[in-house]
């Protein structure tokens, strides 16, 4: 097939449409992909480097507050739809791909316009703006967490496959990498981290404790984030406990995760569908700061399956994150329920049943 995926600004839009192409790509479906993003946003790196075709389009968000800058951005989405609809001429796609950020709004509203089959992908439990905007015009919402589906009033377009990252990662095995960081293998490990870029709060704690953690029956490792690692390795001692490592950033972190037996961190929907796949089971600070405090209502989702747990960033102190890595860390039993638990949310096939809607509404256009 030919097909056409839009979705940028942050990782959480991209990566699973990475993972999607990839797994399109794996099973020699697809005849010809081309992507189309913003300049700005974190897309074209990340697809450039994939070396998947792409394509610009200019286009910003709506502010949620009255102001002149709106009208610019009404200017640009009308120009951004008359650009996408040009795109989607010249490559004649069967169907085209929607994951969120704003980008995806004027190409999938364009392609809606020229009878295009049209599907779109939230990847969280409070839906974006621009998928509560498509909703009204795709044939089909995809969706990984059951609180979104709530938020569509198309119920008969809606259709649960979950996060194609989780597809992308279920496949991994323990490995080696711990032994390659200086920790070792046969001893339980707690990752933290607070994202690609690390979390400041999450770090504060985390230097607190890091002395009160030498005689533990478990390893730390602390991932600080590449902009907080040096100051975060003037505040600690120069002797580490022999039970823990810090580095500043992990390529590739989803290889490491087989191997640790407990995250910390933020609970951003890529993060959630990597750790649910694998059974992994967390400790999440959710961030405060994202649109409708997602975060949050994505760690919610998890605790009331009783496989994390959640710490209100507000309420993040040294003290109650050890004791709450302690008290999962000593229970073997309690981590291994929880385990099961993160296990059976995962949806492993993910991509595999985005591309069978995708299959369907390519068919029945035919």
């Amino acid at each position: 097939m030919r097909v056409i995926v839009s979705g940028g600004g942050t990782g959480g839009h991209i990566y699973p449409a990475l993972a999607l192409i990839k797994r399109l790509q794996a099973r020699h479906l697809l005849e010809s992909i081309l992507y189309v993003g913003t300049k700005t946003g974190l897309e074209q790196k990340i697809i450039t480097q994939a070396q998947i075709p792409f394509e610009v389009i200019d286009i910003q968000g709506f502010k949620r507050k009255l102001t002149w800058e709106n009208v610019t951005t009404v200017k640009l989405f009308l120009q951004s739809i008359s650009r996408a609809r040009k795109i989607i001429q010249k490559f004649q796609p069967d169907i085209v791909v929607g994951t969120g950020g704003y980008v995806s709004s004027a190409v999938v509203y364009a392609a809606h316009r020229q009878k295009i089959p049209t599907i779109i992908h939230e990847q969280n439990s409070i839906a974006g703006l621009t998928n509560k905007f498509l909703g009204h015009f795709v044939d089909k919402i995809a969706y990984a967490f059951p609180e979104a589906a709530t938020q569509f009033s198309e119920k008969k377009k809606l259709v649960f496959t979950g996060n194609p990252r989780a597809q992308e990662v279920a496949h991994l095995k323990p490995n080696k990498r711990l032994q390659e960081i200086g920790l070792r293998s046969d001893l339980a490990t707690v990752l933290i981290f607070g994202g690609s870029r690390g979390a400041a709060p999450i770090n504060r704690a985390v230097i607190q404790l890091i002395p009160q953690v030498a005689r533990l029956s478990y390893q730390i490792l602390f991932v600080t984030g590449k902009v907080h690692y040096e100051k975060v390795q003037k505040q600690l001692s120069s002797t580490l406990p022999a039970n823990v490592r810090i580095l500043p950033y992990i390529d590739d972190m989803p290889a490491i995760l087989p191997d640790v037996a407990l995250v910390v961190g933020r609970s951003g929907a890529t993060s959630i569908a990597e750790l649910t796949a694998l059974g992994i089971p967390a400790i999440f600070i959710p961030s405060p700061y994202v649109t409708h405090d997602h975060q949050t209502k994505n760690a919610q989702a998890l605790v009331e399956q009783h496989a994390a747990v959640m710490i209100p960033e507000s309420e993040l102190t040294a003290t109650r994150l050890l004791q709450q890595i302690n008290q999962l860390m000593t229970q073997p039993q309690l981590l291994a329920k929880m385990q099961q638990r993160s296990q059976k949310i995962g949806v492993v096939d993910a991509s595999d049943r985005m591309i069978k809607v995708m299959l369907e509404l390519i068919a029945k256009a035919k």
